[in-house]
């Protein structure tokens, strides 16, 4: 059928329809039409306007019988009537049909063709467009004569505000889901980033579905074929540490784990820029070229030269390019059955050890608790360490309760034999303020112990607080890191900083506890130990 045959059908009615337009098309219409940039090095500079980055509490699910069993109800998702998704989906329409050209973007979500999620972008900016035709996998010219009706259409007509006063809305921005009926709303924001967690959100309410484990992480794999994934919020190195040139990218952010093996969900990247230089992230800083949108990162408008130190539009500078600009990637972006799971933490506490060996509870209690800690400096206000947890590695874009994910993961552990670990990449010797970050190449000799499985039948330790398992030795990393209560000057501030930690985690936990085993309870913090390591008086 005609495009603007389809799109009559969703009740869009405009002239001007570019269809699944070249990406050189795109920047000719983004430079005439979107205020956009060509930058010297031949990526396309754009701004996404006031919104430099998600909003999490403006999102929206609709309340219906065929999922309100299966939604994890709350702050993630904040019911919506399905009257009230009606009329801002309307709202949207109307905003698009005044527009002068639509752009029309259909791809897919997901590499592995069993499991992939027909996505069909409906936008007026064509940057937009560009930017989710990087994210998505690009269909062959067969694919897109026979895409057929999309499982996800997204209809962003996020120039146009919502309307406060409509029932259910509390601001001017709404990002909603009809999940049984394929389709997502934006308005009031230009941030792309919410079409990508968008579809993302919707293959963590899919796939689990079928039994495929959907998450938030990185994976590479080795040259043996080995694989591993990373598991890690801002500022925990996911990036960093799963870019290794002797090993190939399979994504850097959004993956699935079925029977066969791990999927990549996307077809670019999407990684922040600010203070990318070519001698720390060289992968990232040579993808950037014609092909690429630069979001919100400053551009000189006479040289054209890109300043990816300058900040004073957001700290959120973003490239999103397709993943094939990687030179290390693997395509198709599959692979087998995880080797390794790695759970990286920034713990600016300085309690965590830099490596330590999970159980299978202890792997589902960390994988449901998401724990960093945020340094001052980071967000105004903060002046010292805060602990931030986040389900599953990614609280916001869970559709399930955190532990059905928890539950995916385990099964998968046990019946494929993954390792799992901790790796903290934070404090050693005291916490922010008083010790020091934990050097990057100790991070990286831990990883690389990991992949040679040196780490494997290494004689533990046992934390008596956490319970977690460290190894008492790692090639390529001082012995005294790796007990961190040692690396204090003194171990009475350190007990009392694990124990004040431990009970940040308990009372993080306390929400899902009863959802979770027994097994995984008993797998946290050893809170009974409190009194035996900082004795009162």
């Amino acid at each position: 059928m005609p495009i603007h045959a389809e799109l009559g059908r969703v009740g869009l009615a405009v002239a001007e329809v570019l269809h699944n337009a070249s990406p050189a098309r795109l920047y000719e219409e983004a430079l005439r039409h979107d205020g956009a940039l060509l930058a010297a090095n031949g990526a396309l500079v754009v701004r996404s306007g006031v919104k430099t980055g998600r909003s999490p509490r403006d999102k929206r699910v609709v309340d219906e019988p065929a999922v309100r069993p299966d939604v994890w109800w709350g702050d993630v998702n904040i019911r919506l009537s399905e009257r009230t998704f009606l009329i801002n989906r309307q709202r949207a329409v109307d905003f698009l049909n005044t527009r002068p050209r639509l752009y029309v973007v259909d791809g897919f979500a997901g590499w592995d063709p069993r499991y992939r999620l027909k996505v069909r972008v409906i936008c007026a900016r064509p940057y937009h467009a560009l930017f989710m035709q990087i994210m998505l996998i690009r269909p062959s010219e067969e694919e897109r004569r026979d895409f057929g009706t999309p499982d996800l259409t997204i209809y962003n007509a996020g120039q146009f505000p919502a309307n406060p006063y409509t029932e259910e809305m509390s601001s001017t921005t709404s990002v909603e889901f009809w999940l049984s009926r394929g389709e997502m709303v934006i308005l009031g924001t230009e941030y792309a980033g919410e079409m990508k967690k968008g579809v993302f959100t919707v293959v963590n309410y899919l796939l689990p579905q079928r039994g495929v484990l959907s998450m938030h992480c990185a994976a590479n794999e080795g040259l043996a074929g080995d694989v591993t994934l990373f598991f890690g919020l801002s500022g925990t190195g996911k990036t960093t540490l799963s870019a290794d040139r002797s090993r190939r990218l399979i994504g850097d952010d959004e993956h699935g784990w079925s029977d066969q093996g791990i999927f990549n969900i996307e077809g670019g990247c999407y990684a922040k820029c600010l203070g990318l230089s070519p001698q720390g992230e060289p992968e990232i800083y040579q993808a950037i070229r014609f092909g690429t949108v630069l979001e919100n990162v400053v551009c000189d408008p006479l040289s054209r030269l890109v300043d990816f130190s300058d900040a004073s539009l957001t700290e959120n500078t973003r490239a999103a390019y397709p993943i094939h600009f990687i030179p290390n990637v693997k395509l198709p972006c599959t692979a087998g059955h995880p080797r390794n799971l790695i759970l990286l933490t920034c713990d600016a506490f300085g309690v965590l050890p830099p490596v330590a060996r999970l159980t299978t509870p202890q792997a589902m209690y960390h994988f449901i608790s998401g724990y960093t800690a945020r340094i001052a400096g980071t967000e105004q206000g903060v002046r010292e360490p805060q602990a931030v947890f986040s389900a599953c590695y990614g609280a916001a874009f869970l559709v399930w309760h955190p532990t059905r994910y928890a539950e995916l993961l385990a099964e998968r552990l046990v019946a494929h034999g993954t390792r799992a670990w901790l790796v903290n990449t934070g404090w050693t010797g005291g916490a922010y303020g008083t010790g020091r970050r934990m050097p990057l190449g100790v991070s990286r000799a831990i990883i690389e112990a990991v992949h040679a499985g040196a780490l494997d039948e290494v004689a533990v330790r046992v934390d008596p607080v956490f319970g977690l398992e460290v190894p008492v030795a790692c090639p390529g990393v001082p012995t005294e890191l790796l007990d961190p209560r040692a690396t204090w000057s003194d171990p009475a501030a350190y007990d009392r900083a694990a124990c004040s930690l431990a009970a940040r985690f308990c009372e993080n936990f306390a929400p899902y506890q009863d959802e979770a085993s027994d097994a995984t309870l008993a797998a946290g913090p050893r809170l009974e130990m409190r009194e035996s390591v900082n004795p009162v008086g």
